[in-house]
């Protein structure tokens, strides 16, 4: 029997130390341990994937909470018996230690079980989607309050056309151009292109 953790984050920017730590005191073995940062909304993540393939019967695998699991009610549904009936595998919640698959074999702990976990996967998703809409609605409230979003659009300079025939002349170099405007090489090439000053495709 091998003993395995998994943690999960939504975003790379944040961390997993409160779950390694948690990891750690159960004295899992570091290559034991898969971590993801990526949202929970389904189950296509690199180190869960990683994880599924090498449980195998008989295998222990802890969580932190069921929404580091995952945030979707019927994907969550859908891997606990994916490990738990198919491969075998026994899952401890850490946070609630009622979701615990090895102290509950009889007909009563598993229905208690079954509860439990729907209710948590409910409300991981509720989280989740909430989440989502205070996002939506944030970004509606900040465009309404005339606030620009993305990279700053760069401007072309007014005698850009003058520019480039003076570079295109040799008076400018590449070098002293893209000093001139402002821009990267890529820009500068996309910006003729919009403004039909590229001719033929080597020009």
């Amino acid at each position: 029997m091998e003993t395995y953790g998994y943690c999960r984050v939504s975003h790379v920017q944040q961390h997993v130390d409160r779950q390694l730590l948690a990891m750690n005191e159960l004295q899992i073995l570091p290559h034991n341990i898969f971590v993801d940062k990526q949202s929970g909304k389904d189950f296509e993540r690199t180190a869960y994937k990683k994880l599924v393939k090498k449980l195998k019967n008989g295998d222990l695998l802890y969580i932190k909470s069921i929404d580091r699991l995952g945030r979707n009610y019927d994907e969550i549904q859908n891997q606990w018996r994916i490990l738990t009936k198919e491969k075998g595998v026994d899952i401890v919640v850490i946070d609630l230690p009622l979701l615990d698959t090895r102290l509950h074999k009889d007909l009563m702990g598993t229905f208690i079980s079954d509860l439990v976990l729907q209710i948590l996967s409910f409300v991981a998703q509720s989280e989740f989607d909430n989440i989502r809409q205070r996002q939506t609605e944030g970004i509606a409230a900040a465009k309404a309050r005339g606030i620009r979003f993305g990279c700053p659009i760069k401007t072309t300079p007014d005698n850009f056309a003058e520019l480039v025939s003076q570079w295109k002349n040799k008076q400018l170099s590449t070098k002293e151009i893209l000093e001139v405007c402002k821009m990267s090489q890529t820009t500068f090439w996309r910006r003729r292109c919009e403004l039909g000053l590229i001719k033929r495709k080597n020009d």
